[in-house]
């Protein structure tokens, strides 16, 4: 068995950063699941993990924390969100952007079982019959069928479906994740019947080996609602602090082991809410990243905005909000202001949670930064433009034409910078047309500027890059950064990953200068964030 990594880099990514003018250090610990969602105990007695964000399943010894890559990245699997398993030891994967659904043998061969389905994401087995239901509005529950014949449809109208299974009674439970209520049917068919309303953002619907029915809510506190069906009807309600739960499965001792699509990780889960980490939390990405005047540490964490404690040590950060999608982040004047792959712009008040929406509509806004006016700066990525956004929301083109805009940031003086990742150039913008500061090289992304120097983040090649504004000295400043998607990890074909599979990250490996003179960066291959500090003798120099 391949026990778990110090990375999810994997083998490939144990080699550490190196620099020999920086000193660096991890502020969080490596993430070893790309996030968690569906869950499911095999034959074997491993729980296996289905990660959405990675293209990958793995196999997790709940005893010791040990992992296996069952399903690895780049094979025919795409984005696996749930998983279940037939009498006869097939995995069943419900691959939700492509809309597939997969066998497994227990040999390891793959056989398409369905392309009919949009959004396949609920899956589970009745003995060796087989159900999925659809997470879209007007979704559909659907019985497949592995021999080729064609899938049969129970219901319609769900309201995003997600997590099911058969409960005692035989009927299959499942959410409704917008109108916060759960429903049944029988397998064979006919009028489906509301069981619960009112509950908090179910997202999986689980029942524990006595019956009783369990339904966990994907916000941030980690609600768990358990239903007596067969006494009183009475609820209790528990919370457990693990944000964005996904999915939950029971072993054989009736003990509930728990994912998290915002923060991966297995964890068990006691009736009275008590958690016990089996596989560390960690972060999905980070990629935006930012620090604020208090030296406050945000990660722009793709489902949320992570805070980094000062001084709280290695881990996977407190959840300060849900939010879509999000990209980049960056603190100015006691707020933070991020951008989101829905389009969308907005600033928030981490200290009385105000948000206020400052543009929508945008075509894959990345780096956003401040400019000396007080201004927002929005790289607009995917129309190759930077903008800004003023204090009434009235948004100007700065710049127009370029091939892949990726981050802004500013000088002292007030000169605007951009990355471009496909035109392997930072460009400085000035009133005429854009100027190129420095090219060649390889996919540049994060940006920031520290005294007299402009650092970059080149992903290709995993290094970080410092040109000087005054001579246009180009120098390297650290090498092997965990940037990027893990060395051989097959899927990144531009659709799914660079330019943005529904759901999935663009990635982006956000930069940031501290106020004490360091540099955060986003090792958003791995899950960490990186603090590079200079080194005592070159600070001297």
């Amino acid at each position: 068995m391949t026990r778990q990594h110090p990375s999810r880099f994997g083998p490939a990514g144990t080699k550490p950063p190196r620099s020999t003018r920086w000193d660096i250090a991890r502020l969080t610990s490596p993430s070893p699941l790309w996030g968690s969602n569906g869950v499911a105990f095999g034959p074997d007695g491993r729980l296996y993990v289905a990660q959405f964000l990675a293209g990958q399943i793995s196999a997790v010894d709940t005893a010791t924390g040990d992992i296996e890559v069952v399903v690895p990245m780049g094979g025919p699997v795409q984005s696996p969100d749930d998983l279940a398993f037939g009498t006869d030891g097939s995995m069943y994967i419900a691959d939700l952007v492509p809309g597939r659904v997969w066998r497994r043998s227990p040999q390891g061969e793959y056989t398409l079982v369905s392309d009919q389905v949009r959004v396949p994401n609920g899956i589970t087995c009745l003995g060796d019959r087989l159900f999925v239901n659809e997470m879209r509005m007007n979704g559909r529950l659907l019985e497949l069928f592995p021999d080729g014949r064609a899938p049969v449809v129970l219901t319609e109208g769900l309201a995003l479906g997600n997590a099911m299974q058969i409960g005692p009674d035989g009927c299959l439970y499942y959410p409704h994740m917008v109108t916060n209520d759960v429903w049944r049917i029988p397998p064979d068919g006919g009028a489906p019947e509301q069981v619960a309303q009112e509950v908090h953002e179910p997202v999986a619907v689980r029942f524990d080996r006595e019956g009783v029915l369990t339904i966990l809510s994907r916000g941030e506190a980690g609600i768990v609602t358990r239903i007596d069906l067969h006494g009183t009807g009475a609820r209790s309600l528990v919370t457990s602090g693990v944000t964005g739960l996904d999915n939950a499965a029971f072993d054989a001792e009736n003990r509930m082991f728990v994912s998290s699509f915002a923060t991966g990780g297995v964890t068990e889960m006691h009736p009275d809410g008590r958690i016990r980490e089996i596989v560390p939390r960690g972060l999905d990405g980070p990629y935006g990243i930012t620090v604020d005047l208090g030296g406050s540490v945000y990660a722009a964490d793709h489902y949320r905005l992570a805070e980094l404690e000062p001084g709280s040590g290695p881990g996977h950060g407190r959840t300060h909000r849900h939010l879509r999608m999000v990209h980049a982040v960056t603190a100015a004047d006691g707020h933070l202001h991020t951008t989101s792959q829905y389009g969308d712009v907005a600033t928030y008040d981490p200290g009385t949670g105000a948000a206020r929406t400052r543009a929508t509509g945008l075509n894959q806004p990345m780096g956003v930064t401040v400019d000396p006016d007080g201004r927002l700066v929005v790289a607009e990525t995917g129309a190759g433009r930077v903008l800004a956004i003023d204090a009434q929301d009235t948004v100007t083109v700065l710049a127009e034409g370029l091939p892949h805009p990726v981050d802004v940031t500013y000088d002292s003086d007030g000169h605007c910078y951009v990355s471009d990742d496909v035109l392997g150039a930072v460009l400085r913008l000035d009133a005429a047309e854009p100027l190129t500061v420095t090219d060649g090289l390889d996919a540049p992304q994060g940006l920031t500027v520290l005294g007299e120097e402009l650092f970059v983040v080149e992903t290709a090649t995993r290094r970080l890059s410092a040109v000087s504004l005054r001579t246009g000295e180009h120098r390297v400043e650290a090498e092997d950064l965990a940037v990027g998607p893990p060395p051989g990890a097959g899927r990144t074909d531009p659709a799914l990953f660079a330019h943005g599979m529904p759901g999935a990250p663009r990635f982006f490996a956000g930069l940031t200068a501290a106020p004490d003179g360091s540099l955060l960066l986003s090792g958003n291959g791995e899950g960490t964030v990186l603090r590079l500090r200079p080194r005592v003798a070159d600070a001297q120099e």
